[in-house]
């Protein structure tokens, strides 16, 4: 999936979602973009929290896919690449897609 820098798009959102999940959700994706936007990438920890949230905020497999899909068309980004690699590096204190 080609990745978009310095473009212009909307986060997925589900309408129940409180203000805190919302903020939450939206942390996740921003991990996301960082994993691939940021010179070092993102921190494991801190990803893999977002992630967690991301969950317990939606535990419906459907749901969250759904919105991994929705997220990946709008920004480019590859949701599956990133928590692939925190998973493959457990000990790793930066992930990075290049």
């Amino acid at each position: 999936m080609k990745k978009r820098t310095n473009d212009i798009y909307s986060y997925p959102i589900v309408e129940d979602w409180s203000r805190a999940e919302l903020l939450e959700v939206t942390e996740f994706f921003r991990n996301i973009e960082r994993a691939y936007e940021q010179p070092h990438g993102v921190q494991r920890e801190q990803l893999m929290q977002s992630y967690q949230r991301f969950q317990d905020i939606n535990p419906a497999r459907t749901e969250q896919n759904q919105l991994r899909l929705e997220f990946e068309r709008n920004s480019g980004f590859d949701i599956y690449q990133v928590l692939k690699q925190a998973g493959s590096n457990p000990n790793a204190k930066w992930i990075k897609i290049d």
